[in-house]
């Protein structure tokens, strides 16, 4: 695992995770196409630290999330909790172990069972761990639900019968039930009003200082993982190709596809002109094939070369606790590409 950025006391460790699933049609001669959601990632999360994940929608965080809680398997690679390898355990031992990780899903209206009262769908989760049961697990819900800012009264009722805010209250409480130390928040406000999501990352922050819990934030929006992340890691195309501490990297990126991504933030300053995005290609359907460095048909980096296509850039520290997966990271791209100047040629195909 020497090839994994490495972090302080980590609680979660993702070794080289790779997830790859069949696209629908007929078999080829060298057999199904294949869809490579997460290929070949290495991550580390310590104890009590917010890692941020970002990238644009189909990079793979939510798969990457997935992996790491074990809702899925890999196709390749393993995740370690706190020096367990999640992977060889079975039975009894993985379900203790489940206890100590959760995650809050993005969906709240399709993660909550429509046919159970938020009372119910909170001691289930008690009673199936042998936390509590009867009145003494009603309590333990109860008291969830105004720690995440909700009025015990709503045991009774359905997820119908509550906002989209609430709802994903419902969710972050059910998530805590069984006391874990690492959760994996799915764009936890990405279908939530501003004044409504800003009041749910409030209570995000204050959970993790009383609980002292971990979390993997996936968010497509910059400015929630601002708020909230210590480390921040750029997904692109089931690559990550950035991580870095959260103040470094939004001062300077270091790949041209995150120099993209904090361009295209809108600056509410109606006195503030926009700067010009690249225009760029288009990456290719799922499945079509990539160069070595999968960025590179939409790169706008000055250096860009034959050597993009070639060779594929593998995840280094460029500077002490940053990490790029770019031939010339040394030499940060530009938001935007200028245009006055020709495109440099790569060579590859039209």
């Amino acid at each position: 695992m020497s090839d994994i950025p490495q972090a302080d006391s980590p609680l979660v460790v993702l070794d080289r995770l790779s997830k790859q699933f069949p696209l629908p049609g007929p078999l080829l001669a060298g057999g199904r196409a294949v869809l490579t959601a997460v290929d070949q990632v290495s991550l580390a999360v310590a104890r009590g630290e917010t890692l941020g994940l970002v990238g644009e929608s189909g990079s793979g965080k939510t798969t990457l999330g997935l992996l790491a809680v074990r809702l899925i398997e890999p196709t390749s690679g393993r995740v370690w909790f706190d020096g367990h390898d999640l992977h060889a355990l079975r039975g009894a031992s993985l379900r203790r172990l489940r206890r100590r990780m959760q995650i809050v899903f993005q969906d709240a209206t399709q993660a909550l069972n429509p046919r159970l009262r938020v009372g119910a769908a909170l001691t289930e989760p008690m009673e199936v761990h042998g936390l509590a049961r009867g009145p003494a697990a009603a309590q333990r819900a109860a008291a969830l639900l105004e720690e995440v800012g909700l009025d015990a009264t709503q045991m009774d009722r359905y997820p119908h019968q509550l906002s989209g805010g609430q709802r994903q209250r419902v969710g972050l409480a059910r998530a805590l039930a069984l006391e874990p130390e690492f959760l994996v928040l799915d764009e936890p406000v990405s279908n939530l009003d501003v004044s409504v999501a800003a009041q749910i990352l409030h209570l995000l922050a204050g959970l993790k200082r009383r609980r002292g819990l971990t979390y993997l934030l996936i968010a497509h929006h910059l400015a929630v993982v601002r708020q909230l992340a210590d480390r921040v890691a750029v997904m692109y195309r089931g690559r990550v190709v950035e991580l870095a501490p959260s103040r470094d990297l939004y001062r300077e990126p270091l790949h041209p596809y995150t120099a993209s991504l904090l361009a295209a933030i809108p600056v509410p300053d109606p006195g503030v002109r926009p700067r010009p995005l690249p225009i760029v290609e288009a990456p290719g359907p799922p499945g079509h094939p990539l160069p070595a460095c999968g960025f590179e048909p939409r790169c706008h980096h000055p250096r860009k070369d034959r050597r993009c296509i070639a060779e594929r850039p593998a995840l280094r520290e460029v500077k002490p606790g940053r990490w790029a997966a770019c031939h010339y990271a040394e030499e940060p791209a530009p938001a935007s590409p200028d245009t006055s100047a020709p495109r440099p040629s790569t060579g590859a195909p039209a």
